[in-house]
């Protein structure tokens, strides 16, 4: 068989440890050939592609980032993209796509699946929201370089007798932000399922001080949003899935904070760091069970489908599963990290 495969969206650490493991297995056990498209949907657009080898896929197992690059292309937003696609496709003699990615990405596949193209999906985000599995790859890296954050400014708050907010990445779901915030002890934490009340926010920060405790950690999704709407994130331009650039809502937060408490109040926005490196050990091999698994569908054909986690296992869910809903913070969670608030 012939495989095409791209990565799309944000880079995440764990996408070379899948195409490693679509690689070695796709070669050495099936006797395949891997075309893998440069930057996301723009490779099978506009035909820009390359051969994958074990030997160009050599030592990229601890790499961050993706060795195919990415973008936010969408394929969809033009009138004959997808034509373009099929049409690529079939001179290139593929029997079939393996699209790595997030909502996006995984979305355009599952339409292109619709449409009647040979394609299937393997889940990436740092934001842990795609439906249909447990976890995604990335997720583990960002959380752990959030949580050294945190550690590091626990320090310096303690120090100074401040208020440091911490802005971490979460558009539309606050994993990230309630990881991390419970793994590096934040007195609050704010994500986008739960608009929060600022005068709230201030009231437990109140409360830790009077106790003694002159100092305390702020986590705040980028997503996050007040219920009055007085603090609302910044939106700049969109990108081709019609998302906006988020951002801001930390800065926000460090005025109100200050104004309304008195309290000396510093925000640090992790921003991009939490994407790059080195991928933790636990993405390593969850990619890799991933990227096994994926090969494996696809050499039975087994088209629209996509590897997940569930229960610590790897199986086969549809993609239209995995793109009809986000997965986002349930209450039940949100209320652990609660009881260590202010």
């Amino acid at each position: 068989m012939r495989i095409g495969l791209l990565t799309g969206g944000g880079d995440c650490p764990g996408l070379n440890a899948v195409i490693r493991a679509i690689v070695r297995k796709g070669i050495d056990r099936y006797g395949h050939t891997i075309v893998g498209f440069r930057d996301g949907w723009r490779g099978p657009l506009e035909n820009a592609y390359e051969e994958l080898t074990i030997e160009s896929t050599r030592g990229i197992l601890p790499r961050g980032g993706t060795i195919l690059g990415s973008s936010r292309t969408n394929p969809l937003k033009e009138a004959d993209g997808a034509a373009r696609i099929a049409e690529n496709i079939r001179t290139l003699h593929l029997d079939g796509l393996i699209a790595i990615g997030g909502e996006d990405t995984l979305g355009v596949a599952a339409r292109l699946h619709g449409d009647g193209m040979a394609v299937m999906g393997v889940p990436k985000t740092i934001d842990n929201d795609i439906g249909a599995t447990d976890m995604t790859f990335g997720f583990d890296t960002a959380v752990q370089v959030a949580t050294d954050a945190i550690d590091r400014l626990h320090t310096t708050a303690e120090s100074h007798h401040r208020i440091l907010v911490v802005e971490v990445m979460g558009r539309h779901a606050g994993w990230i932000a309630l990881h991390a915030g419970l793994a590096g002890g934040a007195d609050v934490i704010l994500i986008p399922e739960r608009p929060f009340d600022i005068d709230e926010a201030c009231r437990l920060l109140r409360r830790r001080h009077a106790r003694g405790r002159y100092f305390s950690i702020v986590v705040v999704a980028e997503g996050a949003v007040s219920r009055d709407g007085g603090l609302e994130r910044h939106e700049g331009d969109t990108d081709d899935f019609g998302h906006a650039r988020l951002g801001g809502v930390g800065q926000r937060l460090e005025r109100e904070i200050e104004e309304r408490t008195g309290f000396e109040t510093r925000t640090t926005v992790l921003g991009h760091i939490q994407r790059g490196g080195t991928p933790t050990a636990f993405d390593r091999v969850l990619a890799t069970r991933l990227g096994i698994a994926a090969i494996d569908a696809a050499t039975e054909r087994r088209w629209g489908m996509m590897p997940a986690l569930r229960s610590m296992r790897i199986e086969l869910a549809p993609l239209a599963d995995a793109v009809a809903q986000l997965r986002t913070v349930p209450v039940e969670d949100y209320e652990v990290a609660e009881a260590f608030f202010g």
